[in-house]
């Protein structure tokens, strides 16, 4: 999926301008990285709000318009206000297309329904990561890995070297660890039931 933000330089710092820049619907912001300056800019607060609300623009390349130039980035941290819908501050990091990037992307499960831990055996999905860290060159950037779960059984568990991963992108792991990514985890008495049930008549 494509973004595109529209960005203005910013002179003036400190709180007092942010809030006047809050005041008129607008986020203070930094972009950072590469062989250039760290840019201070300003954005339209409803345009980022409503791309923050979409999944894929967390984990996309995002094409910043910046007075007449683009910027092509990644978003690394969006500040919001403690209970309103408001952003306050947002940091964006310059990427270069010839450079493997390191990027957390979502993953969706699919299919839970169909595990055979969960319609044989009465089984809990138990997600323990919902994101991962890979790396890649920025073209090559999922806004999603898919987690299939139609094949788990109950008890079983899948581990980041078993998922399925698109052409040219990585997961970040280190040394000799493979995490668990989902697991099927059934109770005692649900298990012996399921046994039961499949087992044939005499």
């Amino acid at each position: 999926m494509q973004f595109e933000l529209n960005a203005s330089k910013r002179t003036l710092q400190g709180s007092g301008a942010s809030r006047r820049l809050r005041r008129a619907a607008k986020v203070p912001g930094i972009v950072y990285g590469g062989t250039a300056d760290a840019t201070m800019i300003e954005l339209d607060h409803n345009d980022l709000l409503l791309s923050l609300r979409k999944e894929a623009f967390h984990s996309s390349v995002i094409t910043l318009k910046l007075e007449g130039a683009n910027e092509t980035v990644l978003l690394r941290d969006a500040q919001m206000h403690p209970y309103k819908a408001l952003v306050l501050h947002v940091d964006f990091q310059r990427i270069d297309a010839t450079h493997a990037i390191h990027q957390k992307v979502p993953l969706h499960f699919i299919n839970a329904d169909m595990a055979p831990g969960v319609k044989l055996s009465g089984g809990t999905v138990s997600h323990a990561i919902n994101e991962i860290d890979v790396t890649c060159l920025p073209q090559d950037l999922p806004s999603f890995i898919e987690v299939d779960l139609k094949d788990l059984a109950g008890g079983q568990s899948l581990h980041v070297s078993q998922l399925t991963f698109p052409k040219g992108v990585k997961p970040v792991v280190h040394g000799s660890d493979d995490p668990v990514v989902v697991a099927i985890t059934v109770k005692k008495a649900a298990a012996a039931e399921g046994e039961e049930e499949a087992a044939p008549a005499a």
